[in-house]
Formats: C-alpha cells, sequence, structure tokens
C-alpha cells in the first residue's frame, strides 16, 4: 500500500500552542514499555510516523509500546500494524464516548462484535479502551456506556486478555461495575486519575495502576499521593500520545520517546532509583501483556496490507 506509516489522523492544533516535538531525554539503562499510546494520531507542525516514532522511543530505551484503538477502525489498524511492527501489541476497544454514537446510529452491537473478532487476532493484548466516562458524556448517554463497558469485560474475560479502563469523573462507578460483573484478572486503570484512597482500593483487588504525564503537573497533588501508596508491583507507565505531554514540555505534542521524563519524575517522587523502578515496570508490564516477541511478527514485505489503513478514527 501506499503511505501505511503516516497518522490516519491530525490533532487539533489549538491557539498557541506550541506544536514543536520537544528534544530527546537522556536514555534510560533498563528499558521500559508505553502501556498506552495512540500513534495513529499525529501532532505538531510535521507529524511523525509510527515508525519514526518507535525509531526515537527506542533510541531512549522505550522497548515497545501498546498501541490502543478506540472505534473500528483504529482498533482494526492497531491491530494489523502490530501484527507487522515487533515494537507494538495492540488493544482494541469502543471508546466510552464513541459507545453512545455508534448506540445512535444502530451499529454498537456490530461494533461489539468487530471487537470481539479483533481481540482474538495475533499480538492483540488488551481490550480498551473502555470503561465510564461522565465528563464528555452526559446522563443520555450513560447507560449505552454501562452496556459496551461490560461487554467489553466480558471479551476480555473471554479471550484471556488484559483490560485497559478509561476512567474520567466516573471513578465510584467504575470501580462498582467491576465489582459487580467481575474484574478480568489482569486489570489496568490507564491514565490513572485517582487519589489515594482510590490506589487504595485498585491495590487490595490488585488492579493496576498506569501513570502518565500529567503526574507530573504542579496541581496533581492527589495523583503523586496516589503514586506514593500503590505498591510498586501495580505500577505501570505511559504516554497517552500524544496527550498529557509531561513537565517541562506540557502542551506540546507527546510521543513514546517522552517516557523517560515521566519515570524520571515517579522514581523522584518515590526516592527510588529510576533503574530500579524502571526494572519493576518493566517486570510488570510482561506480567499484564505478556512478552513482546511472544507472538512472531509478518514480514512487512510479505503482509497483505491493503486494509491496513481505515479512513476513520476517534473524533
Amino acid at each position: 500500500m501506499g503511505n501505511d506509516a503516516a497518522p490516519l489522523r491530525q490533532r487539533d492544533k489549538g491557539a498557541g500552542r506550541d506544536l514543536s516535538y520537544p528534544p530527546l531525554p537522556e536514555p534510560l539503562s533498563v528499558p521500559v514499555y508505553d502501556n498506552h499510546t495512540h500513534l495513529e494520531i499525529g501532532d505538531g507542525e510535521n507529524p511523525l510516523s509510527y515508525t519514526e516514532q518507535l525509531d526515537r522511543a527506542s533510541s531512549v530505551g522505550v522497548r515497545g509500546v501498546i498501541q490502543v484503538g478506540g472505534d473500528r477502525e483504529t482498533s482494526r489498524w492497531s491491530a494489523d500494524m502490530a501484527l507487522i511492527e515487533p515494537r507494538m501489541l495492540a488493544a482494541v476497544a469502543i471508546h466510552p464516548n464513541e459507545a453512545p454514537v455508534y448506540a445512535a446510529s444502530g451499529t454498537l452491537d456490530d461494533a461489539i462484535a468487530d471487537i470481539s473478532e479483533l481481540a482474538a487476532r495475533p499480538r492483540v493484548v488488551a481490550v480498551g479502551e473502555t470503561g465510564l466516562d461522565f465528563f464528555r458524556t452526559e446522563e443520555p448517554g450513560h447507560a449505552t456506556q454501562y452496556r459496551s463497558f461490560e461487554a467489553h469485560i466480558e471479551i476480555a474475560k473471554q479471550n484471556n486478555l488484559a483490560l485497559q479502563i478509561h476512567d474520567r469523573n466516573a471513578h465510584a462507578e467504575v470501580i462498582a461495575t467491576l465489582l459487580r460483573v467481575g474484574a478480568p484478572e489482569r486489570t489496568v486503570f490507564h491514565c490513572f486519575s485517582g487519589d489515594a484512597e482510590m490506589a487504595r482500593i485498585c491495590a487490595e483487588h490488585g488492579w493496576y495502576m498506569s501513570f502518565a504525564g500529567n503526574v507530573t503537573f504542579g496541581n496533581a497533588h492527589d495523583l503523586r499521593a496516589a503514586l506514593a501508596v500503590a505498591p510498586r508491583s501495580l505500577l505501570l507507565v505511559e504516554t497517552d500520545a500524544p496527550f498529557l505531554t509531561p513537565m517541562p514540555y506540557r502542551g506540546r505534542p507527546n510521543a513514546p520517546y517522552l517516557l523517560p521524563n515521566t519515570l524520571r519524575m515517579m522514581a523522584n517522587h518515590l526516592e527510588t532509583d529510576v533503574s530500579l523502578l524502571s526494572a519493576q515496570i518493566t517486570s510488570n508490564t510482561e506480567l499484564v501483556y505478556g512478552r513482546w516477541d511472544a507472538e512472531p511478527v509478518t514480514a512487512a514485505h510479505d503482509a497483505d496490507r491493503s486494509d491496513a489503513q481505515p479512513t476513520g478514527g476517534l473524533a
């Protein structure tokens, strides 16, 4: 196919944003993985392809990424790219804010069926991001979000996959749902946004907490309090790129190669050695998803990539 490495869509440039990519950080001595990223979304004046993103990440000690879908098209793209890219594994789902959109067009059941099919494919290691978002979706759409969330939980269980949760302004409701229907064995709160009490609840149930660049923000006192009480054995780290760029580059394009900035801040807050924390998080990540080389990739020149470039994406 043509330009299969190009981003599928472009992030809104926004008024006054600095659209230049931050410099490369000092490489990590002990490599880590980016638990959650969106390489299908371009950002900046000159968006990087996913291969350029991963090359930069490799150069600073970010060994691999979980590429996360949020609708039918981006989930299929994630699964397709993971099949040919050894540094990428995939997560597939209908984002909670997309569930009401599909429901309004009468296609939510079909969309969930697509996710179920993708979840069985090689190198798809998680169902996500799924969950509840009461910030962007108002009350009439909450019931649809619950229905979609519970269907995704079932898909994760059926395929013995990890679950990546999107939780925004719905902490209590997400926890109650997991307890009511039963959480998958490996459950991850992507971009953990709770406080210390929520971190204790997650720890009690063995749920993983993945911290993103917003833990470095000056006003993120609750997040750092949660980080301090979270068991090291349940910690993960992510970028959620191209969003949530860590300090001191907040607002600029984010990318997996900036993960060391977040990790170093976490180690500083926990008063521990960066390499020790990296080793712990790498071990945790492989416990959740397995090894990146557990299933082989298909050589790019041999792959049938005619459908690898979807035409849509999350709005």
